[in-house]
C-alpha cells in the first residue's frame, strides 16, 4: 500500500513538474472564476509571471543554493515543514507549510477545497480575513488593504466598536451641551430685554 501511495505521489509531482510556466493554473483559474477578479501568479509566487523564466523569483535566476532549497521544498510532502521555497511568496510557502505538498497536489482537481484545508486561522496580512477566504475572494493575502471592501468594512467596524461608542457618547453630550447653551443664551437674552 505504501508503495502505491509513493507511486501516485511521484506521478503527481512529475505531472506538476512538467506543467507550463504557470505551474498550478487550476488554483489561479479557480480563484479568478470564483471571485470575478483578475488573479495573477503573484498570489502565491514571487513573480507575477509565475515560476518559469529568468526574472527575479523565477527558476532561471536561482543560484545553486536556491535550487537546492527549491528541491528540498518540493519534497515537503507533509504539513509542518519549515522549508522556504525561493520561488514562492509568504502565502505560497504558508500553503505548503500548512497542508503539505501531498495535500496540495491532491486538491488540484478541486481547488475549491483549498480554503477548507487551510482553515480560517491563517491571516498573514492581519486584515481579519483568513488567507483561505482571500483565495476565494481573489484578493492579496499579503496586503491588508486589498480585501473584499464590505468584509473589511465590517471587520474594521467590529474592531473599532468601543471607539465608535465613545464618539457617539461624546457627540450626544456635545449636542446636549450646545442645546442647553443656546437655550440658556436665549433665556438670558429674553431676561435682559427692555420692558
Amino acid at each position: 500500500m505504501k508503495a502505491e501511495v509513493t507511486l501516485v505521489i511521484s506521478l503527481l509531482m512529475l505531472s506538476a513538474a512538467t506543467q507550463a510556466a504557470r505551474a498550478f493554473p487550476q488554483y489561479q483559474e479557480f480563484s479568478e472564476k470564483h471571485s470575478g477578479r483578475t488573479v495573477n501568479c503573484a498570489m502565491c509566487h514571487l513573480s507575477d509571471d509565475g515560476p518559469a523564466g529568468d526574472g527575479p523569483g523565477q527558476t532561471g535566476s536561482l543560484s545553486q543554493d536556491d535550487l537546492n532549497q527549491l528541491n528540498k521544498a518540493r519534497t515537503a510532502m507533509e504539513p509542518g515543514s519549515t522549508v522556504t521555497n525561493p520561488i514562492l511568496n509568504k502565502f505560497g510557502n504558508e500553503i505548503i507549510r500548512a497542508i503539505g505538498m501531498k495535500k496540495f497536489l491532491e486538491l488540484m482537481p478541486d481547488p475549491a477545497k483549498l480554503p477548507q484545508a487551510l482553515g480560517d486561522k491563517s491571516d498573514l496580512d492581519g486584515d481579519g480575513i483568513s488567507d483561505g477566504q482571500e483565495f476565494l475572494d481573489g484578493t492579496d493575502p499579503l496586503n491588508k488593504y486589498h480585501g473584499d471592501p464590505l468584509k473589511l468594512f465590517f471587520i474594521n467596524l467590529n474592531r473599532c466598536k468601543f471607539e465608535l461608542l465613545l464618539i457617539a457618547v461624546a457627540v450626544l453630550f456635545l449636542d446636549y451641551g450646545l442645546a442647553n447653551l443656546v437655550a440658556g443664551a436665549s433665556s438670558a437674552a429674553k431676561t435682559n430685554e427692555p420692558k
